[in-house]
């Protein structure tokens, strides 16, 4: 409470926008509340000066202005998910709280999958079409059931076990491909974990996407991976429109290669008369919706109240709970960590996006070893550096809408993902190396892993006669001068590059023309270079491998080398299999940091 002539005076808060009665209840208790509608933002940038928080929905623009303006604001509460309209750049630069309901809408997007699921299963779109036009068509709208029918999931996050918790109920088996799933939240939901996208796709039933919207999954659903499943398969999308390929889904449905879809995502929203959208939308064994994912009373009530509570807390000194933009680093110790705490993000999200492309084994590597080298060894809060790599190595297969990661939630995160990291420190000295600390993540498979379990040591399994086979570290060194980070080391292989933009990471044998053959490849695409790297394998080690699959070290060609090229935008799946079935490369990734 602040005091104003000896009074206390009850922080404000400002609603310019709808806010369910429960919520504003909650305000009322402990703060003073002025609900102004219909104000225009030359009106709000004049009395927006008076509050300590601000409550908004999407229509409110919370741009550099009104953020500047606000010279006692602590807090801005978006009552929804997405940030779009608040200026978080601003915001953290003025110490502002951003913050959303990024879990409010879990049970309403999970319920619209099954509505879909039902929908496209009992072919109900197209029944209440005939029967509204005046016809009784009940022997051309027979559907199936979808009891004892395989539900594959794609991203076993907070949504999709909700959905595969409601799918159990109707009795379906449940499978689903997740890097990242913690194996015992799946197994009590009956979930069994695979270990590639494709037994995913084969088995599949009914296929249900639950993945974020980024380079590495745009378009994970494409031609190939339609044409590796049954005939009689559906698709369903309450995500992200884009996660699968419209034009390849459509020609699947009319070619029959599957028998539907139920999408409520599209690419474009809304889809423009004549695209592909508008085309999918149009066809009979497609039920569509207009993104309703979020749309029902309660979700709505949930995120109001939620983000309410939120408000409540934070003006109470307390810390947020689902802070978009909150500071990890405490004032004291931004300046030593603040380069490191932006190194370690893009390790993370390096490590998964690059390993995690080509690694069959990825679900297994949830055990890491985060090695402080140098002066940073004597750093004593290292809270805001774990905080950061687990961010980066969830981010890239978790929806930015749904979770924000912190110092404050970073562990229970790690927790939920099964996700084990062990800190530790070498306090030896790097000045030779040009550098005075350094950081090192390496992964290692589970040793309570079923794939661990059979081979034993990781050097045994090998039956008489044949070479034995290493199961090797997955490693990542970074570095910082002059507050830039640098990645010096990647699996193998010794580097030296800004991980930043959009990359794509080759690895090729060593022979003249790959560079051009690669550059070549990339200039058909219309895809421009802005750097180039070339790494060879790094000497002094005998452990990490670029892809992170089983090496047979006897027939490893010691002329490989890792290709870094810095890109202008993000390099196409076909460019990038294209780069592996025809041109040659061992391996490729495509990386956004």
């Amino acid at each position: 409470m602040a005091e104003t002539n000896g009074h206390t005076s009850r922080p404000k808060v400002l609603i310019p926008e709808k806010v369910s009665p429960d919520g504003l209840r909650l305000l009322q208790e402990t703060l003073d509340v002025d609900e102004k509608k219909g104000l225009t933002p030359d009106q709000l940038v004049e009395i927006i000066g008076d509050y300590e928080a601000l409550i908004v929905r999407s229509e409110t623009k919370v741009n550099a202005a009104l953020l500047t303006a606000g010279k006692k604001l602590r807090v801005v509460a978006r009552a929804g998910v997405g940030v779009d309209n608040i200026d978080l750049e601003t915001a953290t630069k003025l110490g502002v709280i951003v913050v959303n309901s990024p879990q409010g809408n879990i049970n309403a997007a999970a319920e619209h999958t099954i509505a879909l699921l039902m929908a496209v299963a009992r072919n109900i779109g197209s029944a209440s079409v005939s029967i509204k036009g005046g016809k009784w068509e009940r022997s051309k709208l027979v559907g199936v059931e979808v009891k004892g029918k395989t539900l594959s999931i794609l991203g076993l996050g907070k949504v999709g076990l909700t959905v595969a918790r409601a799918a159990g109920g109707l009795g379906m088996n449940l499978m689903a491909f997740d890097p990242y799933a913690n194996p015992s939240l799946a197994a009590s939901a009956n979930v069994e974990l695979v270990s590639s996208m494709d037994e995913l796709l084969e088995q599949a039933d009914f296929l249900t996407v639950h993945t974020p919207m980024i380079a590495s999954t745009k378009g994970v659903i494409g031609a190939s991976e339609l044409s590796k499943m049954k005939k009689t398969a559906r698709i369903l999308n309450v995500a992200r429109g884009g996660i699968v390929d419209e034009q390849a889904l459509l020609s699947a449905i009319e070619a029959g290669t599957i028998a539907g879809a139920g999408l409520d995502v599209f690419t474009s929203e809304p889809p423009q008369p004549g695209d592909t959208a508008s085309k999918l939308i149009e066809h009979p064994a497609v039920v569509a919706t207009p993104h309703l994912g979020a749309s029902t009373v309660e979700a709505q009530e949930n995120v109001s109240i939620d983000v309410c509570t939120q408000v409540i807390s934070i003006l109470s000194g307390q810390l947020p709970r689902s802070a978009v933009n909150a500071p990890i680093i405490l004032p004291e110790e931004y300046r030593t960590l603040q380069p490191f705490v932006i190194l370690l993000e893009k390790m993370g999200s390096l490590y998964t996006q690059h390993f995690g492309q080509s690694n069959s084994t990825q679900r297994l590597r949830t055990t890491f070893e985060l090695t402080y080298e140098g002066t940073l060894a004597s750093t004593s809060n290292t809270k805001p550096l774990f905080a950061s790599l687990v961010k980066g190595l969830v981010a890239p297969v978790t929806s930015t809408d749904t979770m924000n990661i912190n110092i404050v939630n970073a562990e229970l995160i790690a927790k939920e993902r099964g996700i084990l990291i062990s800190e530790y420190k070498s306090r030896d000295k790097l000045e030779q190396e040009g550098y005075s600390a350094s950081v090192t993540l390496k992964a290692r498979l589970d040793p309570r892993s079923p794939s661990t379990s059979r081979r034993g040591n990781p050097m045994e399994g090998a039956q008489p006669g044949q070479r034995a086979k290493k199961i090797e570290d997955q490693i990542i060194t970074g570095f910082v001068v002059n507050n830039q980070p640098y990645i010096s080391r990647l699996g193998r292989f010794s580097c030296q590059f800004v991980p930043t933009g959009t990359l794509l990471i080759c690895r090729n044998y060593d022979e003249p023309g790959k560079i051009g053959v690669v550059g070549g490849r990339l200039g058909k695409a219309g895809v421009n270079i802005r750097f180039m790297s070339v790494a060879p394998i790094e000497q002094s080690s005998n452990n990490g491998n670029g892809g992170g699959l089983e090496v047979d070290w006897q027939e490893v060609r010691e002329n490989e080398a890792l290709m870094i090229l810095g890109v202008d935008r993000p390099v196409d799946e076909e460019v990038r299999k294209g780069l592996i079935e025809e041109e040659g490369v061992v391996e490729a990734s495509v990386v956004l940091l």
